[in-house]
């Protein structure tokens, strides 16, 4: 497939080995880099929290990636066991598959690469960053980076953690991971804000944020 840039939503499909994922791209005219986006335990690609946050993104310059970890069938599996949702090396090796997936596409190959997990999909993200140490930024929202384990301290991407000033164990675990990571981290917590950010103009604060990040550190020379 070649990717045509200024386009609104393109449906793409991702190999992982044998399996094959679906994801949402938008790339803006002259995108300065993309964003690839890791989503949550029982979520996907239509959680409109990241869709938000990704339009957002789109209209600071930034292309998007919105994947399902899951295939349909291991979806349909996980909504009655929840045994996908937390196989964080699973998750983490599928990041990856876009990852190399958009480094080899024509419109994308040229534009680094930066992740916005949430949840769970932050211990993919940084998994997946250990991975593939090009990639130049981290945005995790709400995430359990504590879950990405060794990995952690493998991680060279600047990364920003984003937390509900409410939301009290999950600050605990971010600050638990922080110590565990030597590429430079920040821990930025909104206030009043519970997990889901969904309080009157928080996620309009993860917004600016995230594009503050990407921003700062991502650079098309690089790519």
């Amino acid at each position: 497939m070649n990717v045509q840039r200024g386009t609104a939503v393109d449906a793409v499909r991702i190999p992982d080995g044998k399996e094959w994922l679906d994801g949402d791209l938008q790339i803006p005219a002259g995108a300065r880099g993309l964003v690839i986006f890791a989503h949550g335990s029982g979520s996907s690609r239509f959680s409109t929290r990241n869709r938000q946050v990704s339009d957002f993104l789109n209209t600071g310059g930034f292309a998007t990636l919105l994947l399902d970890l899951l295939t349909p069938a291991e979806e349909r599996i996980d909504v009655r066991t929840a045994e996908y949702r937390f196989d964080i090396p699973l998750l983490g090796r599928r990041v990856v598959a876009a990852t190399d997936w958009a480094s080899a596409h024509e419109g994308l190959q040229q534009l680094p690469v930066g992740y916005f997990g949430a949840s769970t999909g932050a211990a993919a993200a940084l998994m997946a960053a250990a991975e593939r140490p090009t990639v130049a930024a981290v945005v995790s929202r709400g995430g359990r980076p504590d879950l990405a384990g060794e990995a952690l301290a493998r991680v060279r991407a600047p990364t920003l953690l984003i937390v509900g000033g409410s939301d009290e164990p999950v600050i605990e675990l971010n600050q638990a991971a922080i110590r565990y990571m030597r590429g430079s981290v920040e821990l930025a917590v909104v206030p009043h804000a519970t997990h889901l950010f969904e309080e009157r103009g928080a996620l309009d604060e993860v917004q600016k944020l995230a594009l503050e990040w990407f921003t700062r550190f991502i650079n098309p020379r690089r790519g």
